[in-house]
């Protein structure tokens, strides 16, 4: 019996990564499946082989935070995994809910399918920000910042945020989805010399995000439709790979101001529908220098998106 919960199929996947000599075992004869065997991860975090299939099979109700716990060592889940691990578990708990949430919860873990319906928590595009938000944003206008929805809607930014990072040709102040940017955008293969990772990222973050919003509209209508235009976004999903948005460097090669890397800084936003406020700092001369020419062409041009520059930009 196949896994059939976005539970069952992150054990799934996850248990395929981990090879007999990584969890202790000895590798005897030829291997007939990727990874443990069931019956060795069972073996290894303490629970009956038909437990673990129960988890697997998306049978086995509500598993303890120890049995998780246990799972987490033996599968080798970072704290991000791990975190997801516990989200995807109590999504499985709530399996006697009305059908209809089973429903929305699968739709958004395939991406095949945008759920109907305005009655869940997710910001739509243009969605309203705090006052006090877009005063901040205005206030540390030296450098980049802008607020983040979990479907990754740009739901305010300043200035220089928008110069940075831009976006296609239709996208409108508050309409800015980087999700989208990364993937349906030609200019972003262009703008992130790590492209790929990049992609990663944002694939792990909306499937981190999936698994703590599970009945969030916007967010199933992102994934639903990267899912059927990007053959990338599709096969970068398939392997259920997850992160979280903390802290980290971002490379840029921008068309006005060149190359150049960015640390950045994400902020959980509370009581802001699960919205996170992201910074960008300099971390050397070259990239304050960067900085300083991207303020002063924003204050020119209008801070337009990437698709929108003028031929022949460049540095």
């Amino acid at each position: 019996m196949n896994s059939a919960t976005p539970l069952g199929r992150f054990l799934t996947s996850r248990r395929a990564r981990v090879t007999p000599a990584e969890a202790g075992l000895p590798a005897l004869g030829r291997r007939r499946v990727p990874g443990l065997r069931r019956e060795e991860a069972a073996e290894l975090a303490g629970v009956s082989v038909v437990y673990y299939t129960r988890l697997e099979q998306g049978r086995a109700g509500n598993p303890s935070d120890a049995v998780l716990d246990a799972l987490a060592r033996v599968l080798r889940l970072d704290a991000t995994e791990h975190a997801h691990l516990h989200d995807l578990a109590r999504q499985a708990g709530r399996r006697a809910a009305p059908a209809l949430a089973d429903r929305r919860r699968d739709a958004i873990e395939r991406g095949d399918g945008t759920p109907a319906g305005r009655d869940r928590p997710g910001a739509e595009p243009g969605a309203s920000v705090r006052e006090e938000l877009r005063r901040l944003l205005t206030a540390v206008g030296a450098v980049p910042a802008y607020v983040l929805s979990p479907a990754m809607d740009v739901l305010a930014a300043n200035d220089l945020a928008l110069a940075v990072v831009g976006g296609p040709d239709e996208a409108q102040p508050g309409q800015l989805n980087l999700a989208h940017h990364v993937f349906l955008d030609a200019s972003a293969q262009e703008l992130y010399p790590r492209w790929a990772e990049v992609a990663r990222q944002t694939v792990g973050f909306l499937r981190f995000c999936a698994g703590r919003r599970p009945e969030d509209a916007r967010l199933a209508a992102v994934v639903a439709e990267l899912s059927s235009r990007s053959p990338e976004f599709r096969e970068m999903r398939a392997t259920r790979d997850v992160r979280e948005k903390t802290y980290g460097t971002k490379a840029f090669r921008h068309p006005v101001a060149g190359g150049f890397d960015l640390a950045y800084e994400t902020l959980v936003l509370p009581g802001d529908e699960g919205s996170a406020l992201v910074v960008f700092t300099a971390p050397d001369a070259g990239a304050e220098a960067a900085l300083r020419l991207l303020g002063r062409w924003a204050a020119s041009a209008g801070a337009p998106g990437l698709g929108r520059l003028p031929a022949g930009s460049g540095s």
